[in-house]
C-alpha cells in the first residue's frame, strides 16, 4: 500500500455522510491521527510499567495515580469550549496509562487472566457503544461536541484502551507469539481494516472504532517490545527513557501535523 493510499484509507474512517455538518472536539481523522494514536498507546504501556514496575509502586497505587490524572484531564477536556490538540492528546495518553494499570491489576493481581479480562472488557466496550447509540442515535465521533456525548466518547475510549492492554498481553504471552509477533498480528489487522475502507461499503463508523480499538494492543505490544527484558523477548530499553522519547515525538508531531477539529460531515443514521 502506497503512502497516498494509506492516507486515503485512514483520512475519513470517521466520516459518515454529507448532509449533517457540525464542529467536533475530536481532531480530524487523518493519517497523522493514527500515527499519534499508536505512539500514545505505546507511551501508555511504557509509562504505566515505569510507575508500577520500575518505581515498584504496584498496580493499585499506579492505577490510583493515573486514574486521578485521567479525571483531571478529561474534566478539563470536556469543559473546554473548543478543540485543543495538546489537551486532547494529553487525555488520550491518560486513558492509555490508566488502561495499562487497570488491565494489569485485573488480569494479574485479581487472577482473572488475559482471556477473562479481555472478554469482560469487550463486553464493556460494546455496552458503552450500545448505550451511547441508544441515547444519541449515533456513535460517530463527528458528533462529539456536547458534554454528554463527550462523556460517552471518553468512557468508551477508557474501556477500549484497557481492553487493548489485556488483548495485547493475551496474544503475545498466552499464545506464545512474543511481543514482535503480537505487534505484527495487530498491524496486519489494522491494514485489513484499511482495506475494508478502500474496497467495501462497510460502515465508516464501525471501521473507525475497529481501528481505534486495534491500535491499543498494537501500542501495548510495541511498548512491551521496547521495555521488557531481553530474556522475555524485549529490547530492555529503560522505561523512563522510552516514555520521554515517545512523549517528545508526540509533541513534535502535534506541532508538525495538521491538528484541527474543523467542520466534519456526520450522519445521524450511523
Amino acid at each position: 500500500m502506497t503512502n497516498s493510499a494509506a492516507a486515503g484509507a485512514f483520512r475519513s474512517l470517521a466520516l459518515t455522510g454529507e448532509n449533517d455538518v457540525r464542529f467536533s472536539k475530536v481532531p480530524e481523522v487523518a493519517l497523522g491521527f493514527w500515527i499519534i494514536k499508536i505512539l500514545a498507546t505505546t507511551l501508555g504501556e511504557t509509562g504505566g510499567d515505569a510507575v508500577t514496575m520500575s518505581l515498584g509502586l504496584g498496580y493499585v497505587v499506579g492505577t490510583l495515580i493515573f486514574l486521578a490524572t485521567f479525571f483531571v484531564a478529561v474534566t478539563i477536556q470536556i469543559r473546554a469550549s473548543r478543540f485543543n490538540a495538546y489537551l486532547y492528546w494529553l487525555t488520550i495518553v491518560a486513558t492509555t496509562t490508566v488502561g495499562t494499570t487497570i488491565a494489569d491489576f485485573v488480569d494479574r493481581s485479581l487472577g482473572v487472566g488475559y482471556l477473562g479480562g479481555s472478554s469482560i472488557l469487550v463486553f464493556a466496550v460494546i455496552a458503552s457503544l450500545a448505550v451511547w447509540r441508544l441515547s444519541e442515535g449515533t456513535v460517530s465521533v463527528n458528533t462529539v461536541a456536547t458534554p454528554r456525548v463527550e462523556t460517552f466518547y471518553w468512557l468508551t475510549i477508557l474501556f477500549s484502551q484497557t481492553l487493548g492492554t489485556a488483548l495485547g498481553d493475551w496474544v503475545a504471552d498466552t499464545n506464545h507469539l512474543g511481543y514482535l509477533g503480537g505487534a505484527l498480528v495487530f498491524g496486519v489487522a489494522i491494514v485489513l481494516v484499511a482495506g475494508l475502507y478502500l474496497f467495501t461499503s462497510v460502515s465508516r463508523v464501525t471501521l473507525f472504532w475497529l481501528a481505534f480499538v486495534l491500535t491499543r494492543p498494537l501500542g501495548a505490544t510495541l511498548g512491551d517490545l521496547l521495555d521488557k527484558p531481553v530474556n522475555h523477548g524485549g529490547f530492555a530499553i529503560n522505561r523512563f527513557g522510552a516514555s520521554v522519547i515517545l512523549g517528545l515525538l508526540i509533541i513534535v508531531l502535534i506541532a508538525a501535523l495538521p491538528q484541527r477539529s474543523g467542520v466534519h460531515p456526520g450522519a445521524k443514521s450511523e
